[in-house]
């Protein structure tokens, strides 16, 4: 909710940004490729070389026929499953019966013509759906053939896998022997990744799928589809093995700051007249969330808990205050219940009603996020914070005007809070009001002179428009109204510069100059790790893209901010397989991603 509203908005501006230059997910790193020399696409109807192209018009003379013409099977999204029919040696000859002797003094031509009629009974046999009988039929033509023939393995490959049991396994094995002969076999990757899918290996499947994608030049969507679905079943599977082992920590200090900022101050909490060890260790840690020190004040608030806390205020203070730590570090149950603990103590306490609203909304229970907002209300109709917050609910939800009704409440029950203005001019911009958004924005800089975020978000608005240099002028007195503070400092004003220099000027070493700036002071922004992924990417640099993106996965704090970084990574990894598998196509690249950027 309010913890995304800063730097969380700009990683989805960036990806955002990223999606409008891509057609798929997987070109996540094709433009990149070109700088070290790149892929290439490739494209055929189902399968490569101009040698192939020829024996097919060959053998399309000789029959009569088009292989357009045979039958498609419903089970093969990617056209006919089976190669063009060779003419058949004499229907009196048994093929199936010739042994290892026969077979070793025929002639190659006469080998030649038994393995082809073979093959085409296969054919015929695949089309009545008697796979094992085909599979028979495969088997001896591979036997027969003097020379390996890549769609003898890719036929029988398509038996495997339309059996009643599919045997993947063996899909993968015959495939890998067709692409051994043919590595742009087009209809045996696809075959691969599909059964590498089935088999729950989808690093190895991604890869295909990829490699297919860019072969066929992103002209089938079934293909790009399959390689999203894929890498996204993969990052899944990697984020759920991270975060069951990984230990729980607090998120960057932009992120935490921005959170805790979001809410109005309050005054520490009077002591009973005879204070416990656990009351002053309360106190203690109230005082270090008001100096920022997150560390220390999560570590304070534990110990006072298991010291005990003599009265009710206190200890529904120190839930609410661990309880925003589960959140931050991502255990919504348990912050739940400690937040469901602190109302139960002090219902008054409409900041833990709040809270726990935040909870619900991340375990998209909207039900009870706005019953938890209705329930705050009742306890106090003119906090503004709780306006706030539901604004910032209704705002990711869509429900901008709703949004903005709030915000405005929130604005006329204390002026004084500038998140409330900006998110005001924010939502009357989402609305299509931008005259009124831009009043309202330049009303907040008068009103707050001396805090950065009225700048830095209005520079954000300029930015959408285009109004580039504006927008630079707007980011560059944030990043000074922030220097003049006591550090550390918020950086989004720098990563916002730098994304500005990049769109303005394609100046990429002055953008990424600004996120390593940001890392300088923040080395845990997630916002500046995200751009500089995303930079490096632009560049060719992908090495340093995927250690960014490694460090963004690192920061991520729920399973999809995790999801998301990984499946970028993952991406960028099969772009680089594609590279070493296809050196041969690089210099086809370059022309062609440019045809696929916006």
């Amino acid at each position: 909710m309010s913890s995304s509203s800063a730097s969380q908005g700009v990683v989805e501006r960036v990806q955002n940004w990223v999606s409008e230059n891509k057609r798929v997910v997987i070109v996540g790193a094709v433009v990149a490729t070109v700088a070290i020399g790149g892929a290439a696409y490739y494209a055929s109807s189902s399968r490569g070389g101009d040698g192939d192209r020829a024996e097919r018009k060959k053998e399309k003379k000789k029959s009569g026929k088009s292989s357009s013409k045979k039958k498609k099977t419903t089970s093969d999204a990617d056209g006919p499953l089976l190669e063009e029919i060779s003419p058949a040696v004499a229907d009196e000859v048994d093929e199936l019966a010739l042994t290892s002797e026969q077979i070793l003094v025929m002639p190659t031509e006469e080998r030649s013509k038994a393995a082809a009629s073979l093959k085409t009974k296969g054919n015929g046999a695949y089309s009545k759906k008697q796979y094992a009988k085909a599979v028979e039929y495969y088997t001896k033509a591979i036997e027969i053939s003097p020379k390996p023939e890549p769609t003898y393995f890719s036929n029988r490959a398509a038996c495997y896998m339309n059996m009643q049991q599919p045997q993947y396994e063996k899909v993968v094995a015959d495939c890998d022997a067709a692409l051994a002969l043919d590595k742009k076999y087009i209809k045996a990757l696809n075959r691969r990744a599909t059964a590498l899918e089935a088999l729950e290996r989808y690093e190895e499947s991604g890869r295909d799928f990829t490699a297919v994608t860019i072969l066929e030049k992103f002209s089938n969507e079934a293909s790009s589809a399959a390689v999203e679905r894929v890498i996204k079943k993969l990052a899944t599977q990697k984020a759920q093995a991270i975060l069951a082992t990984r230990e729980a920590r607090i998120p960057g200090h932009s992120f935490t700051s921005a959170y805790f900022g979001a809410f109005r101050d309050r005054p520490l909490p009077e002591l009973p007249e005879n204070p416990t060890t656990g009351d002053n260790t309360l106190i203690l840690a109230l005082k270090a969330l008001k100096a920022q020190n997150y560390t220390n004040a999560l570590k304070l608030v534990n110990e006072a808990i298991e010291q005990g806390i003599s009265w009710d205020l206190g200890k529904a203070e120190a839930y609410n205050l661990r309880g925003t730590f589960q959140f931050l570090l991502g255990n919504s149950a348990p912050a739940k219940d400690d937040f469901l603990a602190s109302v139960a103590l002090v219902p008054s306490l409409t900041q833990s009603w709040v809270k726990l609203a935040s909870v619900y909304m991340e375990l998209n229970d909207p039900a009870q996020t706005f019953e938890s907002f209705e329930k705050a209300i009742a306890q106090n109709k003119d906090d503004p914070d709780i306006f706030y917050h539901r604004g910032q609910v209704l705002f990711i939800m869509g429900e901008y005007q709703r949004a903005a009704d709030d915000y405005q409440k929130s604005t006329e029950l204390d002026g004084d809070f500038v998140f409330s203005h900006i998110q005001l001019a924010v939502a009357q911009y989402k609305l299509g009001d931008i005259g009124k958004s831009m009043a309202t924005f330049r009303k907040t800089m008068r009103q707050f002179p001396q805090r950065s975020e009225p700048q830095n978000y209005y520079g954000e608005l300029l930015l959408d428009q285009g109004r580039f240099a504006e927008a630079i002028e707007k980011f560059e007195r944030a990043i000074e109204l922030e220097n003049e503070k006591p550090p550390p400092a918020n950086v989004l004003p720098l990563v916002n510069k730098g994304l500005a220099l990049f769109q303005f000027k394609q100046d990429i070493s002055a953008a990424e100059q600004c996120c390593q700036e940001a890392l300088r002071i923040d080395s845990e922004s997630d916002a500046a790790v995200a751009t500089l992924a995303q930079l490096s990417l632009q560049q060719g640099k992908i090495d340093l893209a995927i250690e960014m993106l490694d460090r963004q996965a690192e920061l991520a704090r729920t399973e999809p901010e995790l999801v998301g970084a990984l499946t970028y990574k993952y991406a960028s990894a099969n772009q680089i397989e594609f590279v070493k598998n296809y050196p041969e196509l690089a210099s086809q690249l370059g022309p062609l991603a440019r045809n696929f950027t916006g």
